[in-house]
This record gives C-alpha cells, sequence and structure tokens, in this order.
C-alpha cells in the first residue's frame, strides 16, 4: 500500500473522530443543562416530598444536592442513601441512580438507569418509581 494512501486514511480517521468529539461535547453540555433544570424542577423538590413523608412515617432520611447531584439520605446511617446523578461516561448522557445501604458490616450498592432517553424527557413518575423501589428495602424492617 502506497504511503500517501495510508496518510490519506488516516487524515480522514482524525478529523472523523474529531468531528464526533466535538459533537459529544455540545450533547453532553446540553445534557448537563437540563440536568441542572431536571434537579431544580423535579428531583429535589420529589426527593424533599419523599424525605418528609418517610419522617412521618418514623424513618428519618433528609435531602442533599451535593455538586450536580441529590441524594436522599438516613439521618441514621450516612451509609444508607439513594443517589440520581448525571452520568456522561458512555455514548448518551444518563440519569443514573445510585443506592448504598450497610447491613453489619457489609455494604450493598446497586446502579442502574433511572428511565432511557434524554433527561429533558424525565418525569417524576418515573423518578418517584425508582425512589419507590429502591426505599423498599430501608423500610422493611
Amino acid at each position: 500500500m502506497e504511503i500517501s494512501e495510508v496518510r490519506r486514511h488516516l487524515s480522514e480517521t482524525i478529523e472523523r473522530a474529531k468531528r464526533a468529539a466535538g459533537e459529544r461535547r455540545t450533547h453532553v453540555d446540553e445534557a448537563s443543562r437540563e440536568f441542572v433544570v431536571f434537579l431544580d424542577q423535579v428531583a429535589i423538590p420529589l426527593s424533599r416530598q419523599v424525605a418528609n413523608v418517610l419522617k412521618v412515617q418514623g424513618y428519618p432520611f433528609d435531602v442533599f444536592t451535593p455538586g450536580g447531584s441529590v441524594r436522599l439520605m438516613s439521618e441514621r446511617n450516612a451509609d444508607d442513601f439513594i443517589e440520581l446523578t448525571l452520568d456522561t461516561t458512555g455514548e448518551d448522557p444518563i440519569v443514573m441512580g445510585h443506592s448504598c445501604r450497610g447491613r453489619g458490616r457489609r455494604v450493598l450498592e446497586s446502579e442502574r438507569p433511572i428511565a432511557e432517553g434524554p433527561v429533558r424527557n424525565l418525569t417524576e413518575q418515573q423518578v418517584l418509581a425508582y425512589l419507590l423501589k429502591e426505599l423498599e428495602p430501608f423500610v422493611e424492617k
């Protein structure tokens, strides 16, 4: 194979990779902006409502908003929490739910997407369904 042909193919590959990286950065920036709105308008208010109902039912939980996420955490054990974050490491940014609970010396963790699709399409019902499912082990005692 001629060096000129190798050079041409390599140049095309480099340009294609640069274009794809630029498009991905734009897509991630857009999803990050949408996630901030989602946190402010859906996830944080809903988490606060859930925490208030849990307290009334005798399960003391509080809501924390560390940078770019919302965490519903037990007041009894800091290892017991449910957190919503934006995962930008995959091909498409997605809202992930991460739950952690301590059982004696063991710590059980799980992580899964809240729902498929872009951040702007997430609904309160989807978030509530996720929170309720993840809260089951915390309230079964």
